[in-house]
């Protein structure tokens, strides 16, 4: 089993960040630009961690690919995390769109669209009563109100080094020792996340029934794969125990699958016969519009409106102007309608098939201590033997040079993976050229540690 180099790997990095900086010129100058008007240089904080000392500015992109202000074309693995999965500038959703648009963007008033959607959300996902935010971000924090009104408790449960959004109850982890603290760098929280969440381990039964046994827990909010710490799968028969368990205590069951949407039509919930009380969805259901929806039970809504204050409904903490407009209605139902079929997931697995065998042969070939991990239409490599059960261990894992490596040379050589983690999205617009080509580069990456 080989040995990885750090002073090699050093190496390496140094002249694949001296590369991008020589063929990216104009993207340079448009960052250095940029500095003078966006804090960073860029228009989201996060961005400056791209691979590279600065990002790389984009020209156009059409399907599964994008061109960048330098003229060079890259594969896109990445597809805006999740938000165009469905490739970029899908054909329906583009006539959709210019169509609402002449008509009306938004008006602060329903539009028959507006059912249809909420029909083919009741069809696919199997709750009867749906909502509109633009985030699934907003989507999760209304749902954990409603939760918290209904039931009068105060906490929220959620896993360690879980990611649902910006919602300030879920920047929360274990320390080394298992004690919650809030996350590191979670910038100005308005209060200290200890006093309004609960945090346990992902797969961990013994401790999911000790937090909701206090009685204390509104709702449980979960990604029923764990997507943002590496792809962690439930162990077999633990979402049985999830779902029993909160109702057990009554605690509500939130199932995010912003992510998950990549485990088919209807989610991993459909797929898996979940059975949750809320479910939070964003991203691509807008062909990259932002646009995000939140579904409840009956029960739920009962419960909820005998609580609710008509006259005071617009100012309780749930909703928001520009939800549900007209524009980003009309893009959710031509998505829908026409993209995210059952024929898109059909290809999709197809082609995710083609690349994580690809990159399993390489780690074959080369005897590394590494593994793919795969949920639907996104895969993920890992530099570690065996698969992660919780986000403490995928976090302990992590090798932030070693990532930064690849993805920078994978990038130099025009292929963008998603940030922050060695993902990759399938959309039906990747080709299996597109497959063979990650392929060829991940092994001449590997070689380049190993060879």
């Amino acid at each position: 089993m080989p040995t990885l180099n750090r002073s090699h790997l050093e190496q390496l990095l140094r002249a694949e960040e001296q590369k991008f900086l020589t063929e990216h010129p104009k993207s340079h100058d448009l960052y250095q630009r940029a500095r003078k008007s966006l804090q960073g240089g860029v228009p989201m904080l996060w961005m400056i961690r791209w691979a590279g000392s600065f990002p790389v500015f984009v020209r156009e992109a059409g399907g599964a690919h994008f061109t960048d202000v330098d003229g060079k074309d890259y594969i896109d693995f990445c597809l805006g995390d999740t938000g165009a999965m469905t490739g970029h500038a899908p054909e329906a959703t583009l006539k959709a769109m210019a169509e609402q648009a002449a008509r009306g963007i938004t008006l602060m008033l329903p539009y028959e669209d507006v059912i249809a959607v909420g029909e083919e959300l009741q069809r696919r996902f199997g709750l009867p009563l749906w909502q509109f935010t633009l985030t699934a971000t907003d989507a999760n924090r209304h749902a954990l109100r409603m939760a918290r009104m209904i039931t009068g408790r105060p906490k929220v449960l959620v896993f360690n080094y879980c990611y649902h959004g910006t919602v300030d109850e879920t920047f929360i982890v274990l320390d080394e020792e298992g004690t919650p603290i809030s996350r590191p760098n979670n910038m100005g929280p308005q209060i200290d996340p200890i006093y309004t969440t609960k945090v346990i381990e992902f797969n961990d039964v013994a401790a999911l029934e000790t937090s909701l046994s206090a009685g204390d827990v509104a709702a449980v909010l979960a990604e029923p794969v764990m997507t943002n710490i590496g792809i962690i799968h439930p162990e077999p028969g633990y979402h049985d125990y999830l779902r029993n368990l909160t109702r057990k205590y009554g605690t509500y069951l939130i199932i995010d699958e912003t992510h998950t949407l990549c485990a088919g039509p209807g989610g991993y919930t459909v797929a898996h016969g979940l059975e949750p009380d809320f479910l939070t969805i964003g991203k691509p259901l807008a062909g990259g519009l932002p646009a995000a929806v939140y579904g409840f039970t009956q029960k739920v809504a009962d419960e909820f409106v005998a609580r609710l204050d008509v006259n005071d409904s617009d100012v309780g903490g749930i909703g928001g102007t520009l939800a549900g407009n007209a524009l980003s209605i009309a893009a959710m139902k031509a998505t829908l309608e026409n993209v995210l079929t059952p024929a898109f997931y059909e290809k999709a697995f197809a082609l995710q098939d083609k690349f994580t065998a690809g990159v399993e042969s390489v780690i074959q070939e080369f005897s590394l201590p590494w593994i793919v991990k795969r949920l639907g239409n996104r895969s993920e490599y890992w530099f570690r033997p065996t698969p992660p059960k919780n986000g403490g261990e995928a976090a302990a894992a992590i090798d932030h040079e070693l990532d930064r490596y690849m993805h920078l040379y994978m990038l130099n050589r025009g292929i963008l993976m998603t940030p922050f983690h060695n993902m990759a999205l399938i959309s039906p617009e990747t080709t299996e050229a597109d497959v063979d080509y990650h392929t060829q580069m991940f092994r001449e990456a590997v070689q380049s540690l190993f060879g």
